[in-house]
This record gives structure tokens, C-alpha cells and sequence, in this order.
């Protein structure tokens, strides 16, 4: 007999976020996040605290043992800005069994219903910056640090609960050409036809410049309101987003804080100094939080400090264009910057995190790479009107 239990005790917040640690106990593709972030969703301390409402439920067998958590996020702008009476799921882990993942869903439907919602849909995260999507393709690759992994059975669990498809992502890895050289659209070609040519004309064309940065705390000084700026711009009306708030905003700061380096971020400017694009590749942390279970103990700082120096691996992270710039050619500055770092720095390949299936313009982007998609995520949708199946 499966008993679900909302989660309201300081034991029962450190097995709500224990729980998956064991349950992925010895799997090399599973990545924790950090496990002080993961302490900062529980009341006040959540960045999101005054956009969203919250709810966690852990599931318990027979024996008193913890056999899987859900968490369930009302996000109150999202639901303003597109009229919508939406609660997101997130954070499911649970053993492979139908009872289990139908009694915590149904706790969170519940929940949901209770506060006026009407559907259902996940797994998302208060915002597109936290973990999002089921891994559906793909479970013998290590995760990234910024994205969850899963087992394969999830999808069956939830599939199984009325659940559809609404959006997918893929992921990929993106590797330079064979022969060195930045052709467009993955094809060799002579150097007038290089994107790095294509990226000097471009800048020359619209009078574009490399914004300077001294360090990191100067980065954050020139750039750190604009860039927001630009994201809430440039990221309006894709799946999942929500408009930064400050509480988000020094969230992500301090975030960047850790582990940027400037080597791996480009700059454009406009010949107004207006910030027109941004782009941050982060070193490849996974391998680096795998074995203290995300704890920053002193030898995972000494790993991730390793990382960082001498990464071989990239993960593309916020990349924001300015709407009217991006027919202009400003991806192939992207494509040439991206390039010369990886050239540069001896980077094996990078990965691009998730970009939606139907966003042909990310997609088509990284045809100018020698590319793999390793992995494909979900997220799913259910009506919780009374006779609607979301047929």
C-alpha cells in the first residue's frame, strides 16, 4: 500500500531531495544538481517564492521507505501572461511502478484542482533556467549539469496517466569540421564562402564591435541589465519562459559567478554600445559534481575549479539575439566565435543543451557543425476538465 505524504518537515524536505541521489545510486549518466540549490525550493528562500506557489509530496511503501517525490508549481506570470489557469509538474522520481506514479500525480492534480487549475503539463521548473523536460532518447549519454536525467521507464509511468506530448527538445553535440576549416551549412567550401568570412562581413556591414570586459565582476557590471533585457526580448513566446524578476536575476549573478570564464563568452555590440547579442558557453561541470552527490566539498571544488581552468567540453548556455538582428547574419558570428573557442581551447565538442524541435532557426544554426542529436525530452500535457482527454 503506497501512502503519500506533503512534505512540511525539515526530515521530510531532506528526503524529498535525497530520494533521487539513491534511487540513480552507481548510474553513470545521472548528474545532481547542487544540493544547496535544491535546499533553497523549500519556502521563502526559493527564488521564485513570490511568482509561484509550491507543493511537494513524497511517496512511502509499507515499510516507511521512501519510494518516490513529486513537486507541483503554480506559476502565477506565466498563467498572466498567457491567460491560462496551468499548474507545472516536477521534480517525479520514483521507482518503476504504476501505483506509485499514479498516487503522487494524482496528489499533485489535486492540489492543482483545489487552487482553480484546469490542466496539468511538465516537467518544467519555475522557469526555463531550471530543469525541464523527460528524457525520451537517449538515456546511455551523461546528462549536462543544467539538464535532468531519467530513466527509461518515466515515460511509460506518465504516458500511462492520461498524459500527451505537447513540445519536444533536442539535444546535440556539436563538433568543428573535419577538415578545421567553418563551412556554412556543414559543407566544404572555398574561404569566401567560410562563415568566418560571413561573420567579418556582417560585422562590418552593421557596425558591430566585440564588447570588452577586465573580469568577471566587470562583465556582470557592464552587461548583467541589458543581457536580462535581452533575454525577456528575445526569449518572449518560447515554451516554458517566464519574465525575469530580481529575485531571478541575482539568482542567476551569483550562478554565474561560479563558474563563468570569459574566454567563453561573446559580446556584440551595436555602434551605440547597445548590446544586440550575448552568448555563454559553461564549462562541462557533470563529471566534476558526480561524486560528492552535488555537495560543494573541498575535493569537489578542487574538480570543479579543474573544470573550469581546462574544460574539454562546453555546454552552450544563455544565448540571446536581438529580434531585428537575427536575419542579419548574426548567427554566423556566433557560429565563428563558438568555433574559434573550441579551435582555441582543444574543446572535444560542445553541447547545446535543449532547443525546441520546431525552432528551425536553432536547428538550421547548427548545421555549420559536424552535429549528433544524442538526446530528445518532453513535456507533456493533461486537461483536468471532466471529459477531456486531451484527444
Amino acid at each position: 500500500m503506497i501512502r503519500i505524504v506533503p512534505v512540511t518537515t525539515k526530515r521530510q524536505q531532506k528526503a524529498f531531495i535525497d530520494f533521487p541521489l539513491k534511487l540513480y545510486a552507481g548510474n553513470d549518466c545521472f548528474v545532481p544538481p547542487l544540493y544547496g540549490d535544491e535546499k533553497k525550493i523549500f519556502g521563502s528562500r526559493n527564488a521564485y517564492h513570490d511568482t509561484c506557489e509550491s507543493s511537494f509530496f513524497l511517496a512511502y511503501d509499507e515499510g516507511g521507505n521512501v519510494v518516490g517525490r513529486i513537486s507541483g508549481i503554480i506559476q502565477r506570470s506565466s498563467n498572466e501572461k498567457l491567460n491560462e489557469r496551468r499548474a507545472r509538474f516536477t521534480r517525479f522520481d520514483a521507482k518503476d511502478d504504476p501505483e506509485i506514479a499514479g498516487k503522487l500525480f494524482a496528489a499533485v492534480e489535486s492540489w492543482a484542482i483545489e487552487r482553480g487549475m484546469d490542466t496539468v503539463c511538465g516537467p518544467l521548473g519555475y522557469s526555463d533556467l531550471e530543469r525541464e523536460g523527460l528524457l525520451v532518447e537517449g538515456f546511455d549519454q551523461l546528462s549536462t549539469f543544467e539538464e535532468q536525467y531519467n530513466f527509461d521507464y518515466y515515460g511509460r509511468l506518465i504516458e500511462g496517466l492520461g498524459y500527451k506530448k505537447e513540445v519536444d527538445w533536442t539535444e546535440s553535440k556539436l563538433y568543428l569540421p573535419d577538415d578545421g576549416a567553418s563551412p556554412v551549412n556543414g559543407e566544404s567550401g572555398d574561404e569566401k564562402d567560410s562563415v568566418d568570412k560571413m561573420a567579418e562581413f556582417v560585422m562590418k556591414r552593421y557596425n558591430l564591435h566585440f564588447g570588452p570586459a577586465d573580469s568577471v565582476n566587470d562583465f556582470l557590471r557592464r552587461y548583467a541589465d541589458s543581457f536580462f533585457e535581452l533575454l525577456d526580448e528575445s526569449y518572449d513566446g518560447l515554451y516554458g519562459t517566464v519574465p525575469f524578476t530580481d529575485n531571478m536575476k541575482k539568482m542567476l549573478i551569483a550562478n554565474f559567478k561560479l563558474i563563468i570564464d570569459l574566454r567563453h563568452v561573446m559580446v556584440i555590440l551595436n555602434e551605440k554600445d547597445e548590446l544586440i547579442c550575448l552568448a555563454l558557453c559553461f564549462p562541462s561541470i557533470a563529471r566534476a559534481v558526480q561524486p560528492s552527490k552535488g555537495k560543494l566539498t573541498p575535493a569537489a571544488l578542487v574538480r570543479l575549479l579543474r573544470s573550469i581552468k581546462k574544460p574539454d567540453v562546453l555546454d552552450l548556455g544563455l544565448v540571446a539575439v536581438r529580434p531585428d538582428f537575427l536575419n542579419r547574419g548574426v548567427p554566423a558570428i556566433m557560429c565563428s566565435e563558438l568555433m574559434k573557442m573550441m579551435r582555441t581551447d582543444g574543446i572535444k565538442y560542445c553541447e547545446t543543451n535543449l532547443n525546441l524541435e520546431d525552432n528551425f532557426a536553432i536547428q538550421n544554426l547548427w548545421k555549420r557543425f559536424r552535429s549528433v542529436q544524442h538526446k530528445r525530452r518532453r513535456s507533456y500535457v493533461k486537461s483536468l476538465k471532466a471529459g477531456d482527454k486531451n484527444d
